[in-house]
């Protein structure tokens, strides 16, 4: 028999999406879950409005999926429906590693299933953990252009998927779809696209500071402030003042 309130089960057992959600409501944690709902900003009008959470941390959740045994693509679409937070990163994160292990073949059907599923990528975190992995790796070496379509899109997370995606490049010394999405996106409305560009630069510039100077010689007088704050936040402070000043 299975016990779901002390962890995962026998990695040689797959599992279903509803002994998943029994071992997550398991470690649910209602004053985490409020505290966690104020600061993925679900109130009206928020982000993340209507967002619900079971409480449970991040480093326990990622704990289980490494301990849980095999999960099919099937049940983790049924994990990325729910309502509940958790369980849909759970589902994220699970595709990952499936994507890491993975042949040509699953990974294909790992990237295909998250894009048919961005509407419900739908906070920061849940894309920051996951569209690097499986979108930037799946595109590593293949045509692009679906993050210039993502860039476009309405939805903020869909944007910032695209963004985020370029994480994976930058890594591995290619810069120039990340500089150009943050072109596309220098008048974005939204702060969390800025502050997704201005990580992706700060990244670059970690690699390669002068492709990032290139960049906000260019531009820097017209990017949102917060994205040139993340972006110049490893420059020297007499050389980020110049900067926010106008004067560099």
């Amino acid at each position: 028999k299975r016990a779901y309130g002390s962890g995962c089960f026998d990695q040689a057992s797959d599992m279903s999406a509803q002994e998943i959600s029994k071992l997550l409501r398991n470690l649910a944690d209602p004053e985490r879950a409020e505290h966690s709902g104020r600061y993925f900003k679900t109130g009206q009008g928020e982000y993340g409005e209507g967002d619900w959470f079971l409480g449970i941390r991040v480093p326990d959740i990622r704990a289980q999926v490494k301990k849980c045994g095999a999960v099919s693509l099937e049940d983790i679409q049924v994990l990325l429906t729910s309502a509940f937070h958790e369980e849909r990163l759970f589902a994220l994160l699970l595709l990952v590693q499936k994507f890491t292990k993975g042949d040509e073949k699953e990974q294909t059907a790992i990237y295909n299933l998250y894009l048919k599923n961005t509407h419900r990528i739908n906070n920061w975190d849940l894309v920051d953990s996951s569209a690097s992995y499986i979108v930037g790796s799946y595109l590593e070496s293949r045509d692009r252009r679906i993050l210039y379509k993502l860039a476009k899109s309405a939805s903020v997370w869909e944007r910032r998927i695209a963004v985020i995606s370029t994480f994976q490049f930058i890594g591995n010394n290619q810069f120039d779809d990340a500089i150009k999405l943050a072109r596309l996106l220098l008048n974005d409305d939204e702060d969390l696209i800025h502050k997704a560009v201005g990580w992706m630069l700060r990244e670059i510039g970690k690699r390669n500071v002068a492709a990032e100077k290139a960049y906000l010689q260019a531009h820097y007088k017209k990017m949102p402030r917060t994205m040139l704050r993340y972006a110049i936040e490893k420059f020297p402070e007499q050389e980020r003042k110049k900067y926010l000043s106008g004067e560099a």
